[in-house]
């Protein structure tokens, strides 16, 4: 599996292109906001001869979305999340304002659900879906179990975890995910995380002060 990280939009939030040797390939969380940022993943895709399969997110907070208009445009993939973040997709404009930043997007329509236990099968990739509900109510990250890669969104940082004061986030709720979903995973998991440097699993068991409060 091929990993391409972009840091994108003023939230500076990292969007992943995923592929395989095939050239099937999918997007986790697509940040894209400007016409230069659209034209930097586009690039990307098309360079390296990629076909689009779809859009998965983690969850809908506006910074991790932004891009899925012009991606449906340009390749017409659907756009896969829990079903429990269709509350986000009703308020992008008024999440993005609150954080200064302005959002013209049309209506997005969720057009798969996944949920915990879910896998996503693109050519020879497969992801297994772990429901890590805490920064958003239907968070989710996705784990590629041959390559030992953990994309984690919003939910676990190097160093930290996902913010919890926003509606549907709980931090009890977050920090029994981390430790039931991701700190079960091998130590040598990669963490992609949804903003900020890479980590590992064991590196976050180690040094990560937030993991350290009791449940």
């Amino acid at each position: 599996m091929n990993i391409e990280v972009f840091t994108f939009n003023p939230i500076q939030e990292n969007t992943y292109l995923l592929s395989d040797d095939r050239g099937r390939a999918l997007i986790i969380d697509p940040g894209n906001s400007t016409a230069t940022e659209d034209r930097c993943l586009q690039q990307a895709i098309d360079s390296a001869g990629l076909k689009l399969e779809c859009i998965v997110c983690t969850h809908l907070h506006f910074d991790h979305i932004m891009g899925i208009n012009f991606l449906q445009e340009k390749y017409h993939c659907d756009f896969y999340a829990h079903r429990q973040e269709e509350y986000w997709l009703r308020n992008i404009s008024g999440m993005a304002a609150a954080f200064g930043v302005d959002v013209a997007t049309r209506q997005l329509r969720l057009e798969k659900t996944l949920k915990d236990g879910d896998e996503i099968q693109i050519g020879d990739m497969r992801l297994e879906v772990l429901g890590t509900p805490g920064h958003s109510a239907g968070g989710l990250c996705f784990y590629a179990p041959a390559q030992q890669a953990l994309f984690c969104g919003d939910s676990l940082f190097a160093g930290s975890i996902g913010r919890t004061d926003l509606p549907g986030g709980d931090l009890g709720t977050l920090i029994s995910s981390i430790h039931d979903k991701l700190l079960c995973l091998p130590d040598e998991t990669v963490i992609y995380p949804g903003h900020g440097p890479d980590s590992s699993i064991g590196q976050e068991k180690r040094m990560n002060p937030y993991l350290q409060y009791q449940r």
